[in-house]
Parts: structure tokens; C-alpha cells; sequence
């Protein structure tokens, strides 16, 4: 069973933008979280699958960045939501990784995996580079 458009984009206005989800039980719907928070973005070498089992980044300085979930955060548009901004890594200090994956957490560390996908391409990290995401390379596609 699909989800509608309508109900497609209100779930990921809720949890990327922290927009109420109108209509689902009371008049109130699924309200937004008194604060909003943030979600973090993880960089892994291998798949972090979705029972959360994949290896994370451990360059030297490596360190999850964090995505305010808002309008300012994420932009949302019909089912797909994607990064508004540029999100940087830390520069590498040392300690090559080879990254395939990257994730959306709930905690700078530990917390759950929300999302998870493959790199295009394997992106070796080595000492000087610093990883990062154009505005609109995340991209979450609710269906």
C-alpha cells in the first residue's frame, strides 16, 4: 500500500522541518517537537544497513555534522526532501577512510539511524581533505 502525495509530504515536513502533520488523530494532528533539534549526518565505510550494523568514519577530527530540522535544514518538495545547505565534514588530520555510505542519525553519537544510502562513488579520505555535501546531494524520496 502506498502512502498519498498529501500524506508523503506531510511526513517529511514533520520530521526534517518539525512541521505539524495535520489531520492524523485528534484536530491537532502529529504536532512538532517543542524544540527542534537537529539531525546529524554520519559518513561510513561500510553499510550501516538498516539493523544499524555499518562501520562509521574514524579519520582523525572526524566528527558527525549537524542539520537543524527546518526550512533553514532540509527543503522539502512533494515526496523527496533534500539538504538545503552545504553540509561540511572536518578536515582530515590522518587515518585514511574509503567512505561508501552515509546516514542520518538522531545524536552527534550514538542515537538512531532515520536514513541511510551509498555513495555514488567511494570517496577516499586522506590527510588535508575535507568531505562534504552539495546543497541537494542528500536526498530522501518518501513513496
Amino acid at each position: 500500500m502506498s502512502k498519498s502525495n498529501t500524506q508523503e509530504t506531510a511526513y517529511l515536513k514533520l520530521l526534517y522541518q518539525n512541521i505539524d502533520m495535520a489531520n492524523i488523530g485528534d484536530a491537532g494532528g502529529l504536532q512538532n517537537s517543542a524544540t527542534a533539534g537537529s539531525f546529524y549526518i554520519a559518513l561510513y565505510k561500510t553499510d550501516p544497513t538498516d539493523a544499524d550494523s555499518g562501520s562509521e568514519a574514524n579519520y582523525t577530527s572526524y566528527a558527525r555534522v549537524a542539520v537543524v530540522r527546518s526550512a533553514v535544514g532540509w527543503t522539502v518538495s512533494g515526496a523527496v526532501c533534500s539538504n538545503a545547505g552545504v553540509v561540511t565534514f572536518p578536515t582530515s588530520g590522518g587515518n585514511n577512510n574509503t567512505i561508501t555510505h552515509f546516514g542520518i542519525r538522531t545524536a552527534s553519537s550514538g542515537g538512531d539511524l532515520v536514513h541511510h544510502a551509498a555513495l555514488d562513488a567511494p570517496l577516499l579520505v586522506s590527510s588535508g581533505d575535507t568531505p562534504k555535501f552539495a546543497i541537494g546531494d542528500i536526498s530522501i524520496t518518501e513513496s
